[in-house]
């Protein structure tokens, strides 16, 4: 079965694994070396991102 293309930035994914500690595995076995958990947090937490960066900008909208 072919892998889709991501959806997220190669930035934004670093950054997420970065603030979720597991980095340091990603730079030693690739995005295929990390844990299934590790990646389900990664989405959960890029979903907080999104669902934020919407809050903010309703309330902009809202403020106009």
């Amino acid at each position: 079965m072919a892998r889709r293309k991501g959806i997220m930035s190669s930035r934004l994914k670093e950054e997420i694994a970065k603030e979720l500690g597991f980095y340091d595995v990603v730079e030693r076995e690739g995005w295929g070396g990390i844990k299934s958990r590790d990646a389900g947090n990664m989405v959960k937490r890029a979903i907080e991102m999104a669902e934020q960066g919407l809050a903010q900008q309703n309330q902009k909208n809202m403020n106009k």
